[in-house]
């Protein structure tokens, strides 16, 4: 059986510095890139995510989603299949939902002059 060649990541945070790269088989999941981010997230940034329901993929142009494997991530053009992948890394920390002067606005009020036409 031949050995499996394996896949060079590396992943663009939003501030363009990059963690990576690092190596995966082509048979992991897009669910284990997910925890591996925010386990070695750096500490020195704002925006950091507590779990891996934080963050957004996205590689040639597509989110990623959870059952897709990092072998078809592969660019399947010349020497570029060898290459490092770069993927775009999108950190959406949830916040807890407080409530905004616009939510506010929206509860009904009571017109306290109504126009009537006759």
């Amino acid at each position: 059986m031949a050995e499996e060649e394996l896949v060079k990541l590396k992943f663009r945070l939003y501030d363009g510095s990059d963690m990576g790269p690092f190596q995966y088989l082509p048979t992991s999941n897009i669910a284990m890139l997910w925890e591996r981010i925010v386990a070695e997230w750096p500490k020195d940034k704002k925006i950091a995510p507590k779990g891996a329901n934080d963050i957004k993929l996205i590689n040639t142009g597509k989110i990623l989603e959870n059952d897709k494997m990092v072998g078809q991530c592969r660019v399947p053009v010349g020497d570029l299949s060898k290459a490092v992948i770069t993927m775009h890394v999108v950190a959406q920390p949830s916040v807890a939902k407080v409530k905004t002067e616009k939510e506010e606005d929206e509860v009904p009020r009571k017109n306290l002059y109504p126009c009537s036409i006759l």
